[in-house]
Order: structure tokens, then C-alpha cells, then sequence
């Protein structure tokens, strides 16, 4: 392996799809900006992807909170380092009917989601335009092809997040600045069980959800290869090419039934 000698700063890094990536990068002789809540797992998973032979600096920041993220791009700053890709992963969301929902877990969800993307990648942008190079990796999801009943603020997200990849991604195709979405189905991760939504119909059969290193991996070919956006898994791109021949409000209605907990009918 290569050391490339080029930083990747990757949130939601200790779990999931976002630990996954983060060992595609390690694998292939990148350094790491390991950024989530858990300073403890942090530093387990930073020691981990040292044996790649590769640096990993844990950083612990709350990306609920606009302050967080500006303070962590201050820290890189203040540090001289420059991150040569940036990877927005972290991201959760919440089950259940919107009028039931609690609306303050649902703000700190568009700030986490939206807002804390936003501004890494607005900080980022603006540290890479002088060098002229950099890629950007923004985590969307199937769910923003689709409106998305029992799951309807963080489909709103998603939607945000693939929307706007694609259009900044225009923005800077003539100054060496790539942006790819990546857009997995439901996978095998804690994202459900942090969503509160175990009780639904979509996470009944676990056999059925994809594994977050395919997704991963998916994601990490995509973004090397500069391609604007990537559907992980075969399953996945035939359900949105069915979403897209439907209208809005069936596509709708066929998620509901999709989504809806085991003990409705």
C-alpha cells in the first residue's frame, strides 16, 4: 500500500457506513480526521486503522450544533492541515407519523443532516479553491428519490442533500473540485435503532438490508471515479427506476406501506 499523504475527514466515522468508508480510505493509504460524538470509540477506531500504517486524529465534535462544525474546521486550521477529501456521513433520522414526532429531535436532525453539511462543505470549498483540487463525498439515500411517509423529515433531507450535491457539483466542475452523492438503501447499521424505528415494516426481514461495507466500498469507487451520484445495490436502482415511472403520491403510498409499523394493517 501507498501512502498518499492526503488527509480524508470523514463524520459519523466510529459506526456504520461512515466506519466503513473510513477503512476504504485507510486501506488505500489515506490519513484520517476521524470526527463523532464518542471520544472513547474515537480513539478505538483511530488506534484500529493505525495498523494500516496510516495517521487517524480523533476529533469529537457534536454536529447537531452549527458551532461544532465551524469550531472543527477552526481546529484543522489552527493545525495546518488541509483536508484533500471531505466525506459528510454522519446523518439520523426519526420514525413516526410527523404530527406525533418530537419537533426538537426533528430540528436537531435538519441541523445535523443539512445545516452541519452545509458548513463543512461551504469551509472546505473555500480552503480547496486556491489549490485547485478536492473531492466531496455527501451521503443521500434512496430515500431522497422518494417521499417518504413515517420517515418524512428525514427523506426531506435526503432529498435536500442529493439536490443540492448535484448542483454545486456544476458549480465547480472547472476548478478540480468533484462532488459525488452516494445513495444506499436500507443497510445493516444502528441507523434504525437509533431512528426508533425497529417497528417497522422496512427492517423486518434483516436479511434483507444491504452491508454497509458493500455501500462503502460502492460509495469509494464512485467517488474516485468522479461519478456524480451512485445507487448502491441492484435492488435499490430497480426501486428507484419504479419510483420514477409512478407519480409523486403513488410513490408516496407505496413507501407508507413500506414503512409503516409491523402492527398496522
Amino acid at each position: 500500500m501507498e501512502r498518499k499523504n492526503q488527509y480524508v475527514l470523514i463524520t459519523g466515522a466510529t459506526s456504520g457506513i461512515g466506519y466503513e468508508l473510513a477503512k476504504q480510505f485507510a486501506k488505500n493509504g489515506y490519513d484520517l480526521i476521524m470526527v463523532a460524538r464518542d471520544y472513547e470509540e474515537l480513539k478505538n477506531r483511530a488506534n484500529e486503522f493505525k495498523e494500516y500504517g496510516i495517521n487517524a486524529i480523533p476529533i469529537s465534535k457534536n454536529l447537531f450544533s452549527q458551532d461544532e462544525a465551524y469550531s472543527l474546521y477552526s481546529e484543522l486550521k489552527m493545525n495546518g492541515i488541509s483536508p484533500e477529501i471531505l466525506v459528510n456521513d454522519a446523518g439520523q433520522g426519526v420514525y413516526g407519523k410527523f404530527q406525533e414526532t418530537d419537533i426538537h429531535r426533528e430540528i436537531d436532525i435538519v441541523n445535523l443532516n443539512i445545516i452541519s453539511v452545509i458548513i463543512l462543505t461551504k469551509l472546505f470549498i473555500k480552503d480547496r479553491l486556491p489549490k485547485r483540487s478536492g473531492k466531496i463525498l455527501n451521503l443521500a439515500s434512496v430515500a431522497s428519490k422518494v417521499p417518504g411517509p413515517w420517515h418524512s423529515v428525514y427523506h426531506g433531507t435526503k432529498a435536500f442533500v442529493l439536490s443540492w450535491s448535484e448542483a454545486i457539483r456544476e458549480e465547480l466542475k472547472d476548478v478540480g473540485i468533484t462532488v459525488t452523492a452516494l445513495l444506499p438503501g436500507p443497510t445493516d447499521t444502528d441507523f434504525f435503532n437509533k431512528a426508533d424505528m425497529n417497528r417497522s415494516k422496512i427492517v423486518e426481514d434483516k436479511d434483507t438490508l444491504a452491508s454497509a461495507e458493500e455501500v462503502a466500498i460502492d460509495g469509494y469507487n464512485a467517488l474516485m471515479n468522479n461519478e456524480d451520484k451512485v445507487i448502491s445495490g441492484l435492488k435499490n436502482k430497480f426501486s428507484v427506476a419504479m419510483s420514477n415511472l409512478s407519480t409523486d403520491s403513488m410513490a408516496a403510498h407505496r413507501m407508507s406501506e413500506m414503512q409503516k409499523p409491523v402492527t398496522e394493517k
